[in-house]
């Protein structure tokens, strides 16, 4: 086994003999879970020249290349977006450990016999190898390493991947016929996507603005939104400040109305604007909306993703609707009824639960099952209140009305419950209705 860091800066010799320059680098495919290195060579004359490491021979601390200068490619284009430099990107920076779902600094990288990358080292002896003499640290600096992380368990946080078109045409290859540095390997599909966005969320907030930044731009919208609601308010904020600002739009399009209002209520005014006036008019509707509210009110709190239907729908009705809102990725625990659900202004007659329609005949009546005592909150109630009162009568959700008594959002559990957390614990638990 190799180590990056015996490998930096070796002389290279062609296959005459002839020395050409030293190892610059390491370029591997990010997406490939054991990917076979490419060398950056940097030649003495000030040239630089990709070289493929199949058929490469390591003795004396030399790298003996299989063939000639003028068989290699020169390093002129740019890297893949599928393409990472070792040294670069890599080597003294922080990756994302999956299996413990955290961040890890890398002190070294450990590559087989077959040039193949085996993983990272996160010991101190890793960092020790770069900077002591091999003679000093004797045969440990050969064994594998104590924190030795494989490369198919981590995920790195680098500059995101660009979308990459559905059909990539093949690059030239080389005058030797080696593979040309653009070739890209085969996706297997981003392991950072298999975690909860709790944890996403717990990594982000151990990295920095900028890393988080490229860590949440790397993920599908969804996820991203997802993740983004998991992320204390003030470091939303600082990540948003360092995405594009389309993908930024897409996230917030992403994410519940709710949590969108309060993100750019702590935004400047000129950049939330900008925000609103580029998301669609009907996303960008609801948000507004919401933004109208005082922050600290059950106005504030509340979101208008809720399912409102006539009180002469049938229960089977209902059931459908609730399974076309969860395509919308709106969760109910309740079905609020109304006289005409077409209109944006109605009184709330009443409330059925989901375990209640559940339970009822297809052919029955929403207005035969509705709850008609109802428990609602005022949109300019305190927090606490919405919170104590959701508590005292055992509420997965709370509808929010206006003084007239028509209905203008819900308060779900998750916010009510974050009212009451302390403000180190606020963190957005997920839906789980």
């Amino acid at each position: 086994m190799f180590y990056l860091s015996q490998l930096q800066g070796a002389p290279v010799e062609d296959s005459h003999g002839v020395r050409i320059g030293k190892i610059s680098d390491l370029l591997v495919f990010r997406d490939d879970p054991s990917p076979r290195g490419i060398f950056l060579i940097e030649g003495l004359d000030n040239g630089s020249w990709y070289a493929p490491a199949a058929g490469v021979n390591w003795s004396e601390h030399t790298l003996h290349l299989p063939f000639s200068v003028s068989q290699l490619e020169t390093a002129e284009q740019e890297l893949s977006p599928r393409q990472v430099a070792l040294v670069r990107e890599v080597l003294d920076k922080q990756v994302i450990d999956l299996a413990r779902k955290k961040p890890v600094r890398v002190n070294d990288i450990c590559i087989g016999d077959d040039w193949h990358v085996l993983g990272i080292d996160n010991s101190p002896l890793g960092l020790m190898r770069r900077l002591a003499p091999p003679w000093l640290l004797g045969i440990r600096s050969k064994h594998t390493p104590a924190s030795f992380i494989p490369w198919e368990r981590i995920e790195l946080i680098c500059q995101p991947q660009e979308e990459m078109q559905d059909e990539i045409q093949p690059a030239p290859a080389s005058a030797a016929g080696l593979p040309i540095i653009s070739q890209p390997s085969h996706s297997t599909g981003g392991q950072l996507a298999e975690l909860h966005p709790a944890d996403i969320a717990d990594i982000v907030h151990q990295l920095t603005a900028s890393e988080g930044a490229h860590l949440i731009e790397g993920l599908d919208n969804e996820l991203a939104a997802d993740t983004f609601e998991e992320i204390d308010t003030d470091r939303q904020v600082q990540i948003l400040e360092k995405i594009s600002t389309q993908r930024a739009v897409d996230i917030l399009e992403a994410m519940g109305p709710d949590e969108a209002a309060d993100l750019l209520a702590k935004l400047p005014e000129e950049r939330a604007q900008e925000l609103l006036q580029l998301m669609t008019p009907e996303e960008s509707e609801d948000v507004q909306d919401l933004l109208e509210y005082k922050e600290n009110s059950a106005g504030g709190l509340m979101t208008t993703d809720y399912i409102a239907l006539n009180a002469s729908r049938l229960v089977s009705e209902a059931l459908e609707a609730v399974r076309a809102s969860i395509q919308d990725d709106i969760r109910a625990a309740y079905v609020y009824c109304v006289p005409d659900e077409t209109q944006d202004e109605n009184p709330l007659l009443g409330v059925v639960s989901i375990w209640d329609l559940l339970s009822a005949s297809p052919n029955q009546h929403l207005h035969e099952l509705m709850e008609t005592d109802i428990i609602a909150v005022r949109t300019d109630t305190e927090p606490h209140i919405v919170a104590e009162t959701m508590a005292k009568y055992n509420l997965l959700a709370v509808p929010v009305v206006n003084p007239a008594g028509f209905l203008e959002g819900i308060v779900t559990v998750d916010d009510a419950l974050d009212v009451l957390l302390p403000n180190a614990r606020k963190r957005k638990p997920r839906r789980m209705y």
